[in-house]
């Protein structure tokens, strides 16, 4: 079980070498339009509950998650670790550490 988050130097690392790892933005919709990491999936915090359906084939895989600056992805984390994901690790620093 991966419970270590990633920096956002690591992340940038590996999608430079081509990885596409499984990456959801819990922010909202309109935050995710004025900016994105490529290939991130937008899934807002208030709307994880009802979309765990759309996670189900990623439970055993590596999930990033990121919000803003890392407050919002660190609950998602939590809540999608309850619900029995074995690899979430969040974005440290968020989008905002990320594009720093």
């Amino acid at each position: 079980m991966i419970t270590t988050d990633i920096t956002a130097e690591e992340l940038k690392e590996r999608l430079a070498k081509g990885e596409t790892p499984v990456i959801i933005d819990v922010r909202e919709d309109w935050e995710h339009q004025e900016s994105r990491i490529e290939g991130a999936q937008n899934i807002p915090l208030g709307a994880l509950p009802q979309r765990l359906d759309d996670l189900e084939d990623y439970k055993e895989q590596e999930v990033i998650v990121h919000c803003k600056s890392g407050m919002r992805s660190a609950s998602a984390k939590a809540f999608l670790q309850q619900q029995g994901f074995k690899q979430v690790r969040n974005l440290l620093g968020g989008i905002t550490g990320y594009q720093g």
